[in-house]
């Protein structure tokens, strides 16, 4: 049975319980590889990524003060680790379009067609999803982590405050100004066209 008391838990991490960590996986291993993906947009980085992040979280448990909860602790490590592989990429692909450093993997093939079958409006919906997440990729860090963690993973604002370690107040103004941004950057766009 998995051990979900958050207290015992850490307490058995720090003395360094094997069974406590495939417990810290069990309970969180699919918010965090969705947040590793979200970020990185390709499964198998995200997988990587994910399985980065427990290694870490299990090195580093003796120093967890328990200033936030522990699940937020590790969506921190997540986002952190996440946006380092990304700027490592980015930095190998300097010459490279941003596109191709977060290229969106094969997953919106699998939008399906509204009547099942149209492939012109299958083809329309990845456009939309490529053209929103070149938009996103171009927020900064936090507008970004903000509302990727709002309105893609379903965040509360406070839960997002503990992650960036900032204020409800400071993640409301990241989230707006990300939206404005948005909406700005896509306008233009479409505009275009």
């Amino acid at each position: 049975m998995v051990n979900t008391d958050n207290n015992s838990l850490i307490h058995e991490l720090k003395s360094g319980s094997t069974g406590a960590f495939k417990d810290l996986v069990e309970l969180h291993q699919d918010l965090v590889l969705n947040i590793c993906y979200r970020f990185l947009r390709n499964r198998q980085d995200a997988e990587d990524m994910a399985q980065e992040v427990f290694i870490q979280a299990y090195r580093s448990i003796s120093r967890f003060r328990g200033d936030a909860k522990l699940s937020t602790w590790l969506y921190r490590i997540a986002v952190s680790k996440s946006l380092d592989f990304i700027r490592k990429k980015n930095r190998k692909k300097r010459f490279s379009s941003i596109k191709n450093a977060l290229e969106i993997s094969g997953h919106a093939e699998d939008i399906p067609a509204a009547d099942g079958t149209n492939p012109h409006i299958v083809a329309e919906r990845k456009e939309r999803i490529q053209i929103l997440q070149e938009a996103l990729n171009t927020l900064p860090e936090n507008q970004r982590i903000a509302i990727t963690l709002s309105k893609y993973e379903g965040f509360s604002q406070q839960a997002i405050a503990g992650v960036l370690g900032t204020t409800i107040s400071a993640v409301e103004s990241l989230v707006h100004r990300a939206k404005q941004n948005l909406k700005k950057k896509l306008t233009r766009y479409y505009e275009k066209y």
